[in-house]
């Protein structure tokens, strides 16, 4: 049974960092991508932060460069993200996925809210 569980989220003050982690089960974790996504309120979701399956490559949405940190931990199985300098407009539920294009599965976890406010 394929479960990716997040964790971390929380209510932050601007300027705040959180620490997001994700948990993955049930599939063969370091031979999948894995990415942060985030869906805003009443707004779709969006894409963060990638990294490969190795960690080799990296990217990043314009909006969080510099700012947030993907990494992952094959050993572990787990995926982070490191939000740093957070502002109001990252108030978003945040989910990992895991991506493997060659086979065409991709699986989501269930979210952690996130909420950036004074």
């Amino acid at each position: 049974q394929v479960q990716l569980v997040e964790s971390g989220g929380g209510l932050v003050q601007p300027g705040g960092s959180l620490r997001l982690s994700c948990a993955a089960s049930g599939f063969t974790f370091s031979t999948y991508a894995m990415s942060w996504y985030r869906q805003p309120p009443g707004k779709e979701r969006e894409l963060v932060a990638t990294i490969t399956s190795a960690g080799r490559s990296i990217n990043y949405a314009e909006s969080v460069k510099g700012r947030f940190t993907i990494s992952r931990d094959n050993a572990k199985n787990t995926v982070a993200l490191q939000m740093n300098s957070l502002k109001p407009e990252d108030t978003a539920v945040y989910y990992c996925k895991a991506v493997r294009t060659a086979v065409g599965d991709n699986y989501w976890g269930q979210g952690t809210q996130v909420t950036v406010s004074s």
